[in-house]
């Protein structure tokens, strides 16, 4: 009855400070000291922010990618170039900044809430002459093949937690319906639709071979009187999914429909397609 469809949404802001000109540090040579003024800026916290206990990983090709942008290339493009997926990348360009301590305060004037945001796991840098690039990125971090098990029991849990108060679904009422329960043909028929889409790079209901998910249903070996299928794109994490279920009509009506008993879920991951986790 389900697919779950994970993909990645990457968002990009790009904020710049033109400041007063001075020998700026070239990281680049040596991003150790960057580094360790950042994650220092970030134990510490800034402007009202409260303190990040994760500390910034650096990660080369962000550096790259900050190269890439400080030669006049889009984020996005320069991302794709050094083969670096993300979730979320910001960004900061300054200018006029000595030495790293002064580049990373530069930075968090300009956008503490920015420096602070725990999400924004790693970071690269480029300085040329009196410039520098810094790229913070939330990397792209799949479900685990190893945890299907666990993530389809989740899903489970939340739709069954769905079903069991009424709820609209846009304009349309829905009662409480009694709980489904998982069942490994349906599983199957979602994982070879999940592959597929993974592997060929497209989101669909309908699969490349024009089938739906009644002749996968039927493909897998499994009896229907009523099926329904939902799937996902822009999520990283099965709470995302099922909350964007539940905002669609269409979709949150699959979930709440009680002639529904049984359902199976599956997921599958190409880094290299538009969706990245299907």
């Amino acid at each position: 009855m389900k697919n779950l469809t994970l993909a990645l949404c990457a968002g990009l802001v790009a904020l710049s400070a033109g400041l007063a000109p001075a020998q700026t540090h070239n990281p680049t040579a040596d991003p150790l000291p960057l580094l360790q003024a950042l994650n220092s800026l970030r134990a510490s916290g800034c402007s009202g922010s409260p303190k990040t206990a994760a500390e910034f990983r650096f990660d080369a090709r962000l550096s790259s990618a900050a190269a890439h942008v400080a030669a006049g290339t889009e984020l996005a493009q320069a991302l794709k170039a050094v083969a670096y997926r993300s979730q979320r990348t910001t960004l900061i360009a300054l200018s006029g900044y000595a030495d790293a301590k002064a580049i990373a305060q530069g930075a968090a004037s300009y956008s503490c809430h920015t420096v602070m945001d725990p999400g924004l796991k790693e970071v690269g840098f480029y300085a040329k002459n009196k410039q520098v690039w810094l790229v913070l990125a939330e990397p792209f971090s799949p479900p685990l093949t190893a945890d299907e098990d666990q993530i389809e029991d989740h899903v489970l849990l939340l739709v069954n937690n769905a079903r069991r108060q009424a709820r609209m679904c846009g304009k349309d009422a829905m009662p409480a319906a009694q709980p489904v329960r998982l069942n490994a043909r349906l599983r199957a028929a979602s994982a070879a639709h999940a592959d597929e889409m993974a592997s060929l790079n497209y989101f669909s209901h309908t699969g490349r071979d024009g089938l739906h998910v009644s002749e996968r249903a039927n493909r897998a070996g499994y009896t229907w009187r009523a099926i329904g299928e939902n799937i996902a794109s822009g999520q990283m994490n099965a709470d995302l999914a099922v909350q964007g279920w539940l905002k669609s009509p269409s979709h949150c009506a699959n979930l709440m429909t009680p002639s529904y008993t049984e359902m199976g879920l599956a997921f599958a991951v190409n880094p290299q397609s538009d969706g990245g986790v299907y």
